[in-house]
């Protein structure tokens, strides 16, 4: 059985604020550093889980 989790907008968006938190960088900062292979492996899992987020967020309407 599949197990699916559902999570509202706000979630994902205080999610999204937490990591950055967690991680003492803007989106920007971190973007800038993950084109430039420059972070860390819990940065970049932080990356990608925030690429994540993203995508979500953008297919809501």
């Amino acid at each position: 059985m599949t197990t699916m989790i559902r999570t509202t907008r706000e979630e994902l968006q205080r999610q999204r604020v937490e990591l950055l938190t967690e991680v003492h960088m803007t989106f920007e900062e971190l973007r800038d550093r993950a084109e430039t292979y420059s972070l860390s492996s819990s940065e970049l899992d932080v990356w990608h889980t925030i690429e994540g987020i993203d995508y979500l967020l953008e297919g809501e309407c």
